[in-house]
């Protein structure tokens, strides 16, 4: 299937997994379809397993935070590969933030555990199924997710920072 278009790949999702995909839309030459949460784990296979597609490759992994977007503050991009039909692919999810949840596809993708756990740690997106979930680059003891929007930039206590040692 060389010389596959976005339009046929986008029929092929429709046609095939038509029930979990809830948006598509194409920019600077990439499809972005939002997958519906319950199913993220059954597209992602799908994708991996179909002789057809061939999205075998996970090129990323990472969250985002909208907090004015009501039950779907928090959400993870999937950015898939096929190296067969030279296309990529990115799949979004999104979970409330009172409930940031996802499945994990670590099983489908062994790369996926080191990108689950640093959105893990910077968003606080919980990884359902993950084999170790943890912090993977900030403190244990850490209680917030610094990616998050609400995170202050900086910490208002330090004044090793404050303007006057600027010159301002």
């Amino acid at each position: 299937m060389e010389g596959i278009t976005n339009h046929e790949i986008q029929e092929f999702l429709q046609n095939n997994l038509g029930e979990s995909i809830l948006s598509v839309e194409e920019s600077f030459g990439m499809l972005a379809v939002e997958v519906h949460i319950n199913h993220i784990y059954k597209v992602v296979s799908y994708l991996y397993k179909d002789e057809t597609m061939k999205f075998q490759f996970l090129t990323d992994l990472c969250g985002v935070h909208y907090p004015d977007s009501t039950n779907r503050e928090l959400g993870v991009v999937y950015h898939l590969q096929s190296m067969t039909l030279n296309r990529r692919l990115k799949l979004k999810v999104f979970v409330p933030v009172e409930k940031p949840e996802v499945p994990t596809i670590t099983g489908i993708y062994g790369s996926a555990n080191w990108m689950e756990r640093e959105t893990f740690d910077f968003f606080g997106i919980r990884f359902l199924g993950h084999p170790n979930l943890k912090r993977i680059l900030n403190m244990d003891e850490m209680v917030d997710f610094p990616m998050r929007k609400e995170f202050p930039l900086e910490d208002p206590t330090r004044d090793d920072k404050a303007d006057f040692q600027f010159g301002r």
